[in-house]
């Protein structure tokens, strides 16, 4: 098996609840499962881990997937619809650092981090978290302490405000790092 196949994940979809209906492999970003398929309501994650989204272009309610059977979305994860966009989460292999700012655009307190953290409350004093700078590794984001509720998926990049990003209303409590337990 080459190096890139290693990495790379693979997902089959399906239109129906228990693996039914019409079908989609993917090993790819793909912004608009409706291309395919009318709608989505299971999966099986053959390797690697997905990002999947309520919404077509990566919008609205996200939800981690790693390798396994997820046969009817609506009872798993509260998704009517089930799901219109998705990412494949490459690999990381390496350190993880983040730094993750209590106000917009880098603003309030600061801190560094490069393990996962139960809650941020708790650990740091910070009663909220709006903007964040990824340096290393991808990362997930929790609404609630202890890795529970509402999920946001964070890849190497700058976040200058979660509201902007559709976030609003939203605080996030907890943050894992996506190591290789996919």
């Amino acid at each position: 098996m080459s190096n890139t196949s290693m990495n790379m994940g693979r997902a089959t979809f399906y239109e129906d609840r228990n693996f039914q209906g019409r079908s989609y492999e993917c090993s790819s970003d793909c912004p608009d499962i409706s291309s395919y398929m009318s709608r989505c309501q299971s999966c099986r994650v053959q390797s690697g881990c997905f990002m999947v989204y309520e919404r077509p272009n990566y919008m609205g309610n996200q939800y981690f997937m790693k390798r396994g059977e997820y046969s009817d979305y609506q009872s798993m994860m509260g998704m009517s619809d089930g799901f219109r966009s998705c990412r494949m989460i490459p690999m990381h292999r390496g350190n993880y650092k983040m730094r993750i700012y209590e106000r917009e655009n880098f603003g309030g307190q600061m801190h560094e981090m490069m393990d996962d953290c139960d809650s941020i409350q708790e650990r740091y004093r910070m009663s909220d978290c709006q903007s964040c700078n990824v340096m290393d590794g991808h990362w997930l984001m929790y609404e609630q302490p202890h890795f529970r509720g509402r999920q946001m998926y964070m890849r190497p990049g700058e976040y200058r405000s979660f509201r902007e990003m559709g976030m609003s209303g939203m605080k996030f409590m907890s943050i894992r790092r996506i190591t290789d337990m996919c």
